[in-house]
């Protein structure tokens, strides 16, 4: 995985590790815990330092989950346990354990643990159930706070956001803000990355890279990087044909012998340089569909949920009326367990509504990700005897060129999908659910294992499908990227969200500072006694919204249209930058593909040119909109 690899990290840096799934980053944070020994080579780490890590595995732990977060302060607890032990009467230990718990913290650590778990978006009423009566993904979320309560000088988090929700992964990225120590971090959330890390460690062909910044600035360094590298392996290229060429003519002949002799020693000196190939990406195609009736699906006056042991009903969505037209593209917000996925799966038909009714259009061809959608692969099958039982008919080689376009080609189609990473898992399911050629499409955090290369593939893929999608997901570019508008699944009712991803993070804030604020039983900034009439003040606050999105909302939805299309030309271009670089490309064989590539990349470059300066102008009358409010 690593060949001679060199990397120097700093006490206090927050380094991003990124690379395609099974280069080894999971590998490389075993070599820093110790679990597995490198080859060669050495690897230094302060004796002193203390590592902190996320588990991948809970056993069944009966502890309530406060006390087994604190537990993540393992010093604290041979503390207490030492306390605990010792005779009364040994005076002179008991005042140095008592000097070390208060060095330690003791007394505040229930307040930090709770203060964790709310971050992560645990209820009051939660922080003293067992853990083992939460869900796998919220088990997840207690073993992070785990981590983060344990006291440490670098911090290794492997994929943290995976099971976090919006509010909870913009709380995190605060934390780590705030963190004294040295953090390294393995994302495919490339938001999270720009936000949380200041370099960048790249696996990148048996080698570690590092770069400056976050992972924009990285893919900039790295695009340039190829460049120069390519342009340095020409030079070379062709002095190599040089000198070889004059050695070839002049060896043989006593009056050159001893020129073609130095360019046989040069040419021996002259490094081997070798091209960096851009890595091959993942060309995801989703079919189109053949018919689209509109709308596609509608849900009236449904309550939804699940019937619990001796037929109680727990409704988790009430009385929803919502409909899907034909071509929509919506993202659906809300915070873990607000009932996002109870909403995709009545949608789905795979939960049926407790009242109401669920509508489907005629020719509705439904494609649904689960978020448990891994766990129904047969893994002792091969991708090619899953398709092949979804198509029969179908001709081998046209089930090996559809799985080819999501990753698997070659042997790999013959491969058991058991030993398969996750990424590799989901891509499969992912392409298995398309073929059927659904018009909509319902996901529910299909993202997840997924590395950054297949996230813009399926991002790509998306933005060109021309169907409708409903999506949850917590991969803030893969919303900004792939959807129009939003839902915000909330206190039991799905509503439709006028706003974008900043929007919503206000709106985040301005709700739990309002159920912090009603916890405690007031209303920040007004003394007892002088209640406002809520009533009236929520009418003149709508009163005021609707009146400033009559002038500003046309403006911003042009903005957000120019956006949407700036990103998909970026996306496209970005793959044939990719392509471009490949040397292969230039080949005779290629030269009709090669003529089409070049003038597309032409026409995106002009056209991203013109969308960048009607932005530019939309954003100046905002501007002049904001400044006459």
């Amino acid at each position: 995985m690593l060949d001679e690899a060199d990397f120097v990290i700093n006490p206090g840096e927050r380094v991003g590790i990124v690379g395609k799934n099974g280069a080894g980053k999971s590998t490389l944070f075993s070599l820093l815990q110790g679990r597995l020994d490198a080859d060669a080579g050495t690897l230094t780490i302060p004796a002193a330092w203390r590592i902190a890590s996320v588990e991948q595995e809970i056993s069944s732990n009966a502890l309530p989950a406060r006390e087994f977060v604190i537990d993540g302060d393992t010093h604290l607890r041979a503390l207490q346990a030492e306390r605990a032990a010792v005779a009364e009467n040994n005076g002179q230990r008991i005042a140095e354990l008592e000097t070390a718990l208060i060095e330690a913290d003791a007394w505040s650590a229930p307040s930090r643990a709770e203060q964790l778990l709310a971050g992560l978006g645990f209820a009051p009423d939660q922080w003293m159930n067992p853990v083992n009566s939460f869900s796998g993904g919220w088990q997840m979320r207690l073993a992070l706070a785990r981590a983060l309560m344990a006291p440490s000088e670098l911090l290794l988090l492997d994929e943290p956001t995976n099971h976090l929700d919006l509010d909870a992964m913009l709380w995190l990225e605060r934390w780590l803000g705030a963190y004294q120590g040295t953090v390294l971090l393995i994302s495919h959330d490339t938001e999270f990355l720009d936000a949380v890390a200041k370099a960048i460690l790249h696996f990148d062909q048996g080698k570690l890279v590092r770069y400056r910044g976050g992972y924009e600035d990285f893919l900039t360094q790295r695009a340039e990087r190829l460049r120069q590298t390519r342009l340095a392996w020409d030079r070379q290229t062709r002095e190599t044909a040089r000198l070889q060429s004059f050695i070839d003519r002049f060896k043989a002949k006593a009056t050159k012998a001893k020129q073609a002799q130095s360019r046989v020693k040069a040419l021996a000196r002259m490094e081997a340089l070798a091209p960096i190939h851009a890595e091959a990406g993942i060309d995801i195609r989703i079919p189109e569909p053949e018919s689209m009736p509109d709308p596609l699906i509608a849900l009236e006056a449904i309550s939804t949920g699940y019937l619990l042991p001796g037929g109680e009903r727990r409704s988790i969505l009430k009385d929803i009326t919502l409909m899907v037209r034909g071509g929509s593209r919506i993202g659906v917000l809300g915070v873990n367990g607000a009932g996002k996925s109870t909403l995709i799966k009545t949608l789905a038909g795979e939960l049926q509504p407790l009242s109401g009714e669920r509508k489907p259009s005629k020719g509705l061809e439904i494609g649904y990700f689960a978020q448990h959608q891994l766990d129904m692969l047969d893994l002792e099958s091969t991708p090619l005897q899953h398709l092949a039982r979804l198509a029969p008919q179908a001709r081998e080689q046209e089930l090996r060129n559809y799985l080819g376009g999501f990753g698997f080609s070659g042997d790999a189609v013959n491969s058991l999908i058991a030993p398969m990473s996750g990424g590799e898992k989901a891509r499969l399911a992912l392409s298995l659910i398309v073929w059927q050629k659904p018009n909509l499409l319902l996901l529910d955090e299909p993202s997840n294992h997924l590395d950054v290369d297949t996230r813009e593939a399926l991002a790509t893929a998306l933005a060109e499908f021309p169907g409708s999608v409903l999506l949850v997901s917590h991969d803030r570019h893969l919303l900004r990227t792939t959807v129009d508008d939003f839902w915000i699944v909330a206190d039991g009712q799905v509503l439709e969200f006028d706003g974008d991803l900043e929007d919503y993070r206000e709106w985040l804030s301005t709700r739990n500072a309002t159920m912090r604020a009603q916890a405690r039983n007031e209303v920040p900034g007004l003394e007892a006694g002088n209640a406002p009439d809520r009533k009236a003040q929520r009418r003149l606050e709508a009163e005021q919204r609707q009146r400033l999105a009559s002038v500003r909302k046309p403006l911003e939805s042009k903005i957000k249209k120019i956006e949407t299309a700036m990103e998909k030309a970026r996306l496209r271009l970005a793959s044939l930058d990719a392509l471009i670089a490949d040397p292969d490309f230039y080949s005779d064989e290629r030269r009709e593909e090669r003529l089409k590539a070049l003038a597309e990349h032409g026409d995106l470059s002009k056209q991203t040119s013109q969308l960048e300066d009607e932005w530019l102008e939309l954003h100046e009358q905002l501007e002049e909109v904001s400044r006459a409010e």
